[in-house]
């Protein structure tokens, strides 16, 4: 090799990122999957190309760096150019790009599996054409798998990620199905078959698949796992829990069923049972700080708030890679002992955008509940954000003006807002509320019917609607049909069941009405659910439920005028 040839592919290989040995071994015509390569002539305008790009992509150019290396893949037929264009206009989320380049990276390495893969996984978002991409993908993923040998059961494993990017979740299915047909000796093609009806939200037949490769395999891990996914997916969270039991008893020293069989009782709502295996796993694991940090939420589920705020600490200490969520949960156990200034403290102290703005209104709403109403508001006018963040700061601020008593304030500074964005289905709700407790029930209802217009499923719009003209005692049967229509839409919310409840009772059945208020009441305890309820049963002459129900709500909820007025007007009777 001459000098000048020499230090021209000294050049290729720091421009292409490869080392000198990679670099003399391709000049040496070594591909690399082991087959040949082209004899490239590194001209100059070849080399300025290369450089060209490289310095397209340094200044984030970086659609203009795919394109040029693209360009230059298709010029020299090199498959080290092909993948590093490939890399590029993947980076650049150019997906037509990224499946050209596969392309021919796939055409210049026809023995590379790597290739073929992200060729399969790239095609499938070039959108259209796009059943000429999946016979090109299933084309592919077939030739690696004929070829794969050793490789053959991570690869069968590996078929649902290469196909993520297919938008047809069913097509995918097929070809997953087609392609490991000719391996179902192998339990590792019907994982695959599981995984992709799992996607293609078929779980039935999922479940059929993993039980398949668990009688190839009994106790094959990854098998069990996933059938525990799939059984909670489906709603069987017990039986999820159960099986995980059985297969724990058999491989007690298992980490990774352990932890599988510890979100599966999360899954079912066994927080304490839950946290004692997370006890487990860090007593396996000192220090982890993804453990911990669990540990802590449960906690905080279990209203531990002391072993929550240790736990917590201690995952900031290790540190947890969000430690934000962390500063955020240490914030939320202070401002309930009360302590605001360590509150804020821990809200300040939150930098990533992702939580800033929940931070800032977590500390003003900690200022408002200590008296400091204004500085509550000044705090939330002083920060900066996206036009999103900005909306947020807004609506707290009415939210805390509201709380306060100024309903009137929160109501003009919403309405500005709302004039420049008439059509906001947020600010067209949170205005009606505010003019519902004005009274200026007119202007309650326009907002809200619009807001039923803009969004036909908004069920809080037709439960707000309907609760306040029941509570008013107006126009009951269309009342009833509103909230009746919430409850279609969100059949579990405690709120919309207590209007339920409530418009039951002002058409006088107040039998009908106590299900539905016992049933939200059971769901949350709210202080007005409470008067609705008490009132009910003081109404079918069950007095000493009723009181029950009163004295327990007063205790928890000493401040709601609501509950006040209701015991006391009951009793005062």
């Amino acid at each position: 090799m001459n000098t000048r040839a020499s230090r021209s592919l000294r050049i290729l290989c720091l421009v292409m990122g490869l080392s000198t040995t990679a670099c003399l071994a391709g000049a040496a015509d070594k591909g690399e999957a082991g087959g040949a390569l082209p004899a490239q002539e590194l001209t100059p305008r070849t080399i300025y190309q290369f450089l060209l790009a490289e310095i397209a992509g340094a200044r984030g150019q970086i659609g203009l760096s795919a394109q040029l290396y693209v360009d230059l893949a298709r010029a020299t037929r090199d498959p080290r150019i092909a993948r590093r264009a490939t890399e590029i206009a993947m980076y650049s989320r150019n997906p037509q790009l990224a499946g050209e380049a596969a392309r021919l990276w796939t055409e210049t390495a026809p023995d590379s599996e790597e290739a073929r893969r992200v060729f399969a996984g790239v095609s499938g978002q070039m959108g259209s054409g796009a059943r000429v991409n999946l016979e090109q993908i299933q084309i592919q993923l077939a030739r690696t798998l004929a070829q794969s040998s050793a490789r053959l059961a991570q690869n069968l494993l590996s078929l649902n990620r290469a196909l993520a990017g297919v938008p047809d979740k069913e097509a995918a299915h097929g070809i997953v199905r087609r392609l490991t047909d000719p391996y179902l000796d192998l339990p590792e093609a019907h994982i695959a078959r599981a995984q992709a009806a799992m996607i293609a939200e078929e779980p039935m037949q999922a479940l059929g698949a993993v039980d398949t490769a668990l009688q190839l395999r009994p106790g094959w891990e990854p098998a069990v796992q996933l059938k525990a996914q799939i059984l909670q997916h489906t709603g069987a969270s017990a039986e999820a829990v159960r099986q995980l039991e059985t297969e724990l008893a058999r491989n007690p020293d298992s980490a990774s069923l352990r932890l599988t069989y510890a979100r599966a009782l999360v899954s079912a709502q066994r927080f304490e049972a839950a946290r004692d295996e997370f006890r487990r796993l860090l007593a396996a694991n000192p220090g982890d700080a993804e453990l911990l940090y669990a540990i802590g939420l449960l906690s905080m589920q279990l209203d531990d708030t002391a072993d929550a705020e240790a736990r917590y600490l201690e995952a900031l200490e290790a540190g947890h890679p969000q430690p934000d969520l962390i500063r955020l949960q240490l914030g939320q156990i202070a401002e309930q002992r009360g302590e605001g200034v360590l509150a804020r403290k821990w809200f300040g102290e939150v930098t990533d955008e992702r939580h800033h703005s929940e931070a800032m209104i977590r500390s003003a709403r900690s200022l408002a509940r200590e008296g400091s109403i204004d500085e509550a508001r000044a705090l939330l006018k002083a920060q900066q954000g996206s036009d999103e963040d900005m909306r947020r700061y807004l609506l707290a601020e009415a939210q805390l003006l509201r709380e306060a008593g100024r309903a009137d304030e929160a109501l003009a500074a919403l309405d500005k807002a709302l004039a420049a964005t008439p059509d906001d289905v947020d600010l067209l709700y949170e205005t009606a509320m505010l003019a519902e407790r004005l009274n200026h029930i007119d202007v309650m209802e326009a907002r809200l019917r619009r807001v039923i217009e803009l969004e036909p499923e908004h069920a809080h719009a037709h439960n707000a609607l309907g609760y306040s003209l029941a509570d008013r005692g107006l126009r009951l049967d269309e009342a009833e049909a509103l909230i009746a229509r919430a409850h279609e839409l969100l059949p579990d919310d405690a709120f919309i069941l207590d209007s339920l409840g409530w418009v039951r009772f002002r058409l006088g059945d107040a039998a009908g009405a106590l299900a539905h208020l016992e049933r939200a009441y059971t769901i949350r305890q709210d202080a007005e659910i409470a008067a609705h309820l008490g009132e009910v049963l003081w109404a079918l002459d069950r007095r000493e439920d009723a009181n029950r129900i009163f004295d327990e709500a007063r205790q928890a909820h000493p401040d709601n005028s609501l509950l006040a007025d209701t015991v006391r007007r009951l009793r005062g009777r």
